[in-house]
């Protein structure tokens, strides 16, 4: 992944400032939606691409050794040989960008991938996943636990009430705490968009994370009730992309949760390239966090092939 985002001081007057205009955010996802898909003859390299995206996850109270060996199997090998073969793509190396797991899974994970000779980056949740509503203490040394055990990058959960009731300086605290807890593990912070209450909060919540030095901001935990949606991932690009003209800084982009279909992974890869440009598709800046998807992907390169 590419070096840690550098962070900035809490900048409270632009926080404030914020006013999200909802009806044209809502026209907007709505011309996006209507759009014709990728041509057919370029499907099978855009579907190639966005496995090169996908955080494979498993976040099930029944995760074992032998779910998490079969995952980081699938991360290494995504699609078939055959398929590759027949696109002329199988000299490529194409994996998944990581694999992500409960931070108890870690250590599980870590060992999968070594006998799978590969070095695809273990992402662990963290502080409190899904709802985050641990004490802080626990939250970080949790942070801390699964980096010594070996994961590089780490998805926190942030706590949602800090942004339902206005505490910007609370929560950039927090994340600056999470931030300095993973060391060279990079950062990515979820915001949960489905209980934040208004897509302004989404705004606000995403610059003061981009600020405390999330290297990545993500939609949702995949458990709450509304999880990606277009509206909440253009409000959040555009604070990416206003936090970048700002400061210079490339903060990455995590749609999670309810992305199940190849069709679907092919509007989300057009919706950063349209508001963000090529530059972003790349797994240092965008990833999709998914457990289903892929098999979809690897049936709908099957059906082209």
């Amino acid at each position: 992944m590419a070096p840690h985002c550098q962070g900035t001081e809490l900048d409270l007057s632009w926080v404030s400032k914020v006013q999200v205009n909802h009806a044209a955010v809502l026209r907007r996802a709505e011309q996006l939606q209507a759009r014709r898909s990728v041509k057919k003859e370029w499907q099978a390299a855009w579907l190639l691409k966005a496995v090169t995206f996908i955080d494979l996850t498993t976040l099930s109270g029944d995760d074992t050794f032998s779910n998490v060996q079969r995952l980081c199997y699938k991360a290494r090998y995504p699609i078939r040989a055959d398929l590759l073969k027949a696109l002329n793509m199988d000299d490529q190396g194409i994996t998944t960008a990581a694999v992500c797991v409960y931070p108890a899974r870690v250590c599980d994970a870590v060992k999968a991938l070594k006998a799978a000779g590969c070095s695809i980056p273990v992402a662990s949740v963290a502080t409190g996943f899904p709802a985050g509503q641990t004490h802080l203490k626990t939250r970080l040394e949790e942070v801390r636990l699964a980096v010594e055990d070996g994961a590089t990058e780490i998805d926190v959960v942030i706590n949602r009430t800090l942004v339902l009731t206005g505490q910007w300086e609370a929560l950039y605290d927090e994340i600056t705490q999470f931030r300095k807890a993973c060391g060279e593990a990079h950062l990515k912070t979820i915001l949960a968009t489905g209980e934040l209450g208004s897509l302004t909060n989404v705004y606000k919540a995403s610059l003061v994370a981009m600020m405390a030095g999330s290297d990545f901001i993500k939609t949702s935990t995949g458990k709450e009730t509304v999880n990606a949606t277009f509206p909440v991932a253009i409000v959040m690009l555009r604070a990416i992309r206003d936090f970048f003209w700002k400061t210079g800084n490339k903060v990455g982009f995590k749609p999670a949760g309810g992305i199940r279909t190849a069709k679907e992974s092919l509007a989300w890869l057009s919706l950063v390239k349209e508001e963000l440009g090529d530059e972003w598709l790349t797994p240092d800046l965008f990833r999709i966090g998914a457990s289903s998807l892929l098999l979809d992907i690897e049936k709908e390169v099957f059906t082209i092939t």
